[in-house]
């Protein structure tokens, strides 16, 4: 078995703003979130923007608190991945590329045999 480690989220473009203060958090250490769940609330002069989780998967530290400011690239959470995904290329040699040709999710904790036997098919 192997284990997944936990992925750095940090806030998105959001334009010329800085220094954007956390008004709302979503989640607490140890919540399971889907993509797209909202995990925090940021509020600017002109705007509120939620900060969306960009993957499925299990909330293990939150780095920011309500109150603190922060800017594009600051790390707001880590999320430990609820599943892995693959993405196999192919040359296309009339193109001189790679391409993507198939993709493969396995579950968090996937056995790497089991996982390598179904990508080989």
């Amino acid at each position: 078995m192997s284990t997944v480690e936990a992925v750095p989220v940090e806030v998105p473009d959001i334009g010329d703003f800085e220094d954007i203060p956390v008004i709302e958090i979503h989640v607490s250490e140890g919540d399971r979130v889907s993509a797209d769940d909202p995990l925090l609330t940021l509020e600017s002069d002109k705007a509120t923007m939620d900060v969306p989780a960009p993957f499925s998967g299990v909330v293990r530290e939150l780095r920011v608190g309500v109150g603190d400011r922060v800017s594009q690239g600051t790390l707001l959470v880590t999320i430990e991945p609820a599943a892995v995904q693959v993405t196999m290329f192919r040359w296309d040699g009339e193109r001189g590329r790679f391409n993507a040709s198939d993709t493969f999710a396995f579950a968090r904790g996937t056995d790497t045999r089991t996982a390598a036997a179904a990508v080989s098919r």
